[in-house]
């Protein structure tokens, strides 16, 4: 019987492990079907909105001949007090073959992984990580850059909040990159420098940019500040992302951001549309990042 995993997380993965799934991701690159999953049932279990991630999951089932079943917390007995496990104890009844699913609260996958046979996916758990997210980002810096060795990449907002930033460091410091985080103090704490060996802080955004490889901007996400006073318009003059800023960065650096992007805000449209924004990319990239690893996780690749 093929051997199932689940994708739990990313900081206890090897770099073997996660360099697995990105040479998997370059076979599905084709965006060809491949019914890998042929006669398997994919749950997607989303306890927050979701368009990038839940979407991409559900077009790498289709590609990998797989059907898929969305369950949405307002629109399930989730809403009547169903409780996490006997949601998915009622899917793995019902014959899932797996399950993706994002929680708001972090450890919420590993809760289900404890208590199920079929393998869990965690497409963001509150504020712990989100794996695919991660994946993906790498998979499109590997896209334009040879190595991460060596890389510095520079991620700028609210990094405290951010799944994708815990994510993306411990990817990214396995592979040997130079992290630089930046951000105010009321969204980037000091003691985000020890998240990973080599973490830079920073508190200013041209400091940051110099000589950076990649740029990665990061939403403030104010659905949880929890009351937390940020001044906007300051944020704006020290932490946007301008042409002016990004002339800072290598020529041949490029800009990123897991969506969902504000303009004006964090990023200005006319770096959010230029030449160096894999912004859109990233967004493609991600079908065949999860396309690896639902196949990867089911045991067929």
């Amino acid at each position: 019987m093929p051997r199932t995993r689940s994708l739990l997380e990313l900081e206890h993965l090897s770099a073997d492990e996660i360099s697995s799934f990105l040479k998997l991701a370059r076979r599905m690159q084709s965006g060809k079907p491949q019914p890998l999953l042929r006669g398997k049932r994919i749950a997607l279990l989303f306890y927050e909105p979701s368009t990038r991630t839940r979407v991409s999951f559900e077009f790498a089932a289709k590609l990998l001949g797989t059907h898929t079943s969305i369950i949405n917390a307002v629109s399930s007995s989730i809403e009547k007090g169903e409780s996490l496990v006997d949601t998915g104890k009622t899917l793995q009844a019902l014959g899932s073959d797996c399950i993706v699913v994002r929680h708001p609260s972090s450890g919420a996958p590993h809760v289900l992984a404890r208590n199920l046979n079929v393998p869990i996916i965690n497409a963001g758990d509150g504020m712990h990580e989100h794996p695919s997210q991660a994946l993906l980002d790498a998979y499109t810096i590997l896209r334009h850059k040879r190595s991460l060795k060596g890389l510095r990449i520079t991620m700028v907002g609210d990094i405290q909040h951010s799944r994708v930033v815990r994510s993306n460091v411990h990817l990214l410091s396995k592979f040997g990159a130079q992290i630089v985080l930046c951000g105010p103090p009321e969204l980037l704490p000091d003691y985000a420098a020890s998240l990973a060996p080599g973490v830079k802080v920073s508190r200013h955004i041209d400091e940051a940019a110099r000589k950076a490889d990649v740029i990665m901007m990061l939403r403030v996400q104010k659905e949880r500040l929890a009351g937390l006073k940020l001044d906007v318009n300051s944020y704006i003059a020290h932490y946007q992302l301008t042409p002016e800023r990004l002339k800072l960065a290598k020529s041949d650096a490029i800009v990123m951001h897991p969506g969902p992007m504000v303009r004006g805000m964090e990023i200005q449209s006319e770096v959010a549309d230029g030449a160096q924004s894999m912004i859109e990319e990233q967004v493609h990239n991600g079908v065949f990042v999860r396309m690896a690893i639902l196949a990867s996780c089911l045991g067929v690749a």
